[in-house]
């Protein structure tokens, strides 16, 4: 298996950003911001936000790059926020907001986004693993996700596919605390988390 090299998302690495999250440049992209959005958003101004975001410390995420020199190719994100600024996550009527005096030390795992052509290769799991390293060197004492699981010997549909699922985020260390009232393409998305050791 190729080696994969997994490094914070800063603002010189944007173009690689927005060629895993928006190749095809549409104006309406998500751009894994729905988590960070405010109320009422202007959703063409996404980039930009997410652009400005890479100018700070810490990141908005990960990428995962295969191959070396020339040949080094980015493949994957990984989005991840505190809690303190994931502001439509805490007005969530589905979703476990948590209690407000833990938002600045809980981090939420958004989406993890591997490109077509490199998926099955680890690439997923190897932004997790760095994921939790880069949150925990930030002061992360916990760390939630919310995927779906889709049964043994299931696929996840592509629609559903970044949310990832239970199964890679176990293998991440992460326990399943209970299903939620949210879904992804009709798949129960389940509360996981990990707890992070002081320093």
């Amino acid at each position: 298996m190729a080696h994969i090299d997994v490094v914070p998302a800063t603002e010189e690495r944007f173009d690689d950003v927005a060629r895993v999250l928006n190749p095809t440049g549409r104006e309406q992209a998500c751009w894994c911001m729905h988590w960070r959005a405010p109320a009422k958003e202007d959703v063409t101004t996404r980039g930009a936000r997410l652009r400005e975001l890479t100018g700070r410390e810490p990141a908005p995420g990960m990428l995962a790059y295969l191959g070396a020199g020339a040949s080094r190719e980015v493949v994957g994100w990984l989005g991840f926020s505190r809690r303190a600024d994931a502001r439509s996550l805490q007005r969530s009527r589905v979703l476990p907001v948590g209690e407000p005096e833990t938002w600045p030390t809980t981090w939420v795992f958004m989406c993890v986004t591997v490109r077509a052509g490199f998926r099955r290769q680890g690439v997923a799991q190897a932004l997790l693993d760095a994921g939790v390293d880069y949150a925990a060197a930030h002061g992360a004492t916990a760390l939630d996700a919310f995927p779906v699981d889709p049964g043994p010997g299931r696929r996840v549909p592509v629609s559903a596919a970044f949310v990832g699922t239970v199964g890679m985020y176990e293998r991440a260390g992460f326990d399943r605390l209970g299903p939620t009232g949210a879904t992804s393409a009709r798949l129960t998305r389940w509360h996981l988390r990990r707890e992070i050791a002081p320093a």
